[in-house]
């Protein structure tokens, strides 16, 4: 559902969210576009995904979060992926936009998944920031795991057991744990 009536800046559609009394929406090229309801199976496997990515990142200096967080893509476009992965100091209270997110997470859901292998590929990796997007499939419990190495080449792997390597946080990290029940 597009909401806006005439193309938006990040920083505008950021004090026009802070109005809004419900709801879930990301800004896609200038316009604001509502996100559909969740499915239980995406849902659960989004908590997956943080505990394992927590876990994983225990003694490292980086932090892991859920959705709810904004990535700047451009001036017109903010995506809020199901989680993230950001070095550095802890966010402060009031914080909405991660600026540098070193790992991007989506997970697949029927209404997402052209969304989020190809346009959100694209965005995502135009953050110089960003060194790993994984796409997470919890129907088939698959991960494809695109990586950006230091020299700026992509690779992609899909995964479905193992370990994924996410070299640039420095650990790696179970495939079957993004899976399991609690």
């Amino acid at each position: 559902m597009n909401v806006a009536l005439k193309s938006m800046t990040v920083d505008r559609y950021l004090a026009w969210l802070e109005e809004q009394p419900r709801g879930r929406y990301e800004l896609v090229d200038g316009q604001v576009i509502a996100m559909n309801a969740q499915r239980i199976e995406h849902i659960n496997t989004k908590v997956y995904v943080i505990i394992a990515l927590m876990q994983a990142l225990k003694g490292t200096p980086y932090h892991a979060v859920g959705d709810g967080m904004a990535v700047r893509i451009s001036e017109t476009s903010a995506y809020e992926p199901d989680a993230l992965v950001y070095g550095g100091e802890a966010l402060k209270d009031g914080t909405v936009i991660v600026s540098d997110p070193v790992l991007v997470v989506e997970i697949l859901s029927p209404g997402t998944k052209t969304v989020d292998t190809t346009k959100k590929l694209e965005g995502y990796f135009k953050l110089p920031s960003v060194r790993h997007y994984l796409i997470v499939d919890p129907l088939e419990k698959t991960v494809v795991h695109h990586a950006r190495d230091p020299h700026g080449k992509i690779t992609t792997v899909l995964a479905n057991e193992g370990q994924l390597q996410l070299e640039a946080l420095g650990v790696s990290l179970p495939v079957a744990a993004l899976f399991q029940p609690l």
